[in-house]
């Protein structure tokens, strides 16, 4: 078991693995190419966590299902020295929004001892729901939408008029975007990215009560996690799809899966010794975009952490020409890559 000291004072760490993910990512914010936002995202966090005093594993990452590039599954990280932890990592959430210029993208990653983690395969997308500690215990994924809707505002004591669902904008979502409207609630369709949105559901004053929607699994976790963190709740279950393949639920029961069980965030993420890390790339709903400056970066992030439910917001400035990782950045024009300077 990882010292509880010892996972505490890895939290630092930990946000310097996200920065540099979000710092890769921003050099190619808008120039339309995802697998390059993704690339140089994996590369400068691969960077830190070279350094990281850890014996650490990647046990799953987002990107091989759009053969995007990412880290490899269980891939061995760290010196090698320090606590044994486990890692779920997505350099990039929100590639496309990063891509295109638009809000909402973050790099994040939890942190757990070995053993601790539970993630759903990167195969097709799982129905989510987050909200805040007022409604533990009080919603099921066996409840309408609707009936979901209802009982966190009444447990939060909100008018349906003051209540914001945040979701994803896609296609899947029409009949659950058509029945939110009815209600009257109000709405924020992200274009890309439900990681952010899922810990702002139980930040105070977010001014965002609850996500619903369908995404991807390994993301779940790390929202999950996070959630956890924060004490609220989260609830995943597959989703099923008329875009899914004939295969699929054969897949993910033969990966272990229960594809009729609600998983919650306590078997998401097990135990009490957890470490949330994000860092924003575009500005958002959580946090600020990657600012360059004349000599460098300012860079938004956040940690959350437990035992304690510790929340530490930072703001980073970065200094290129002495760092051991951003050194070799041309400020003055485009990046100068050099694959061996790490």
């Amino acid at each position: 078991m990882v010292n509880l000291i010892s996972l505490r004072a890895l939290a630092p760490s930990l946000t310097r693995i996200t920065i540099a993910g979000a710092v890769g990512a921003a050099f190619h914010i808008g120039q339309g190419d995802k697998n390059l936002v993704d690339a140089k995202a994996v590369e400068f966090s691969r960077a830190v966590l070279d350094q990281t005093e850890v014996d650490g594993e990647v046990i799953s990452c987002e990107g091989p299902k759009d053969n995007a590039p990412a880290f490899m599954c269980r891939e061995k990280v760290g010196t090698g020295k320090g606590p044994k932890v486990e890692f779920v990592i997505d350099p990039v959430d929100g590639t496309t929004a990063t891509s295109k210029g638009r809000k909402d993208a973050i790099s994040a990653l939890v942190c757990a001892p070995a053993n601790c983690l539970q993630v759903l395969p990167d195969d097709g997308y799982y129905f989510k729901v987050a909200t805040d500690e007022q409604s533990l215990g009080k919603i099921s994924l066996d409840m309408s939408v609707e009936e979901i809707v209802t009982t966190v505002a009444e447990e939060k004591s909100l008018p349906l008029e003051n209540f914001t669902v945040i979701m994803l904008e896609r296609e899947r979502h029409l009949k659950i975007l058509k029945g939110l409207r009815k209600l009257g609630v109000r709405i924020i369709l992200l274009p890309d990215g439900d990681i952010a949105a899922a810990v702002a559901t139980c930040i105070p004053d977010s001014g965002v009560d609850l996500l619903l929607g369908a995404g991807a699994g390994p993301e779940a976790t790390i929202a999950a996690t996070a959630v956890k963190c924060l004490g609220g709740t989260m609830l995943v279950k597959v989703w099923r799809d008329k875009e899914d393949d004939a295969d699929r639920l054969s897949r993910l029961i033969e990966a272990g899966v229960d594809v009729n069980k609600t998983y919650n965030e306590n078997e998401l993420a097990k135990g009490n010794e957890l470490v949330f890390a994000a860092s924003g790339i575009t500005k958002g709903e959580l946090l600020d975009g990657v600012r360059f400056t004349s000599t460098g970066a300012n860079v938004s992030s956040l940690c959350v952490r437990l035992p304690s439910g510790t929340m530490e917001k930072s703001e980073t400035n970065l200094r290129f020409k002495e760092h051991p990782i951003y050194r070799t950045v041309n400020l003055k024009g485009r990046p100068r890559y050099n694959q061996n300077r790490f």
